[in-house]
């Protein structure tokens, strides 16, 4: 199927369901788990930025530490951790 056809399949699939107000509130939030898998993580707020590190500090009193090798890049080495 192309795109364009899936796209006119799933607005017909939502019609059928356009007022059940349960089933929609599941498919919004199945779209939206969907979009945050594909969403790239190195993206995020000045908020998501500190509090990831405060985490990483946290982490690392707990003496759980990730060090980046000298020979890698930094994707590899988030793709290691990840």
């Amino acid at each position: 199927m192309t795109a364009l056809q899936l796209n006119a399949e799933l607005y017909r699939a939502m019609s059928e369901i356009a007022d059940d107000e349960t089933l929609l509130t599941k498919l919004l939030k199945y779209a939206q788990s969907l979009v945050a898998k594909k969403k790239d993580r190195t993206l995020m707020t000045k908020d998501e930025f500190f509090a990831n590190v405060d985490e990483a500090l946290e982490q690392a009193k707990q003496g759980r530490v990730h060090r980046m090798r000298s020979d890698e890049s930094l994707e590899d080495f988030l793709r290691r951790v990840g």
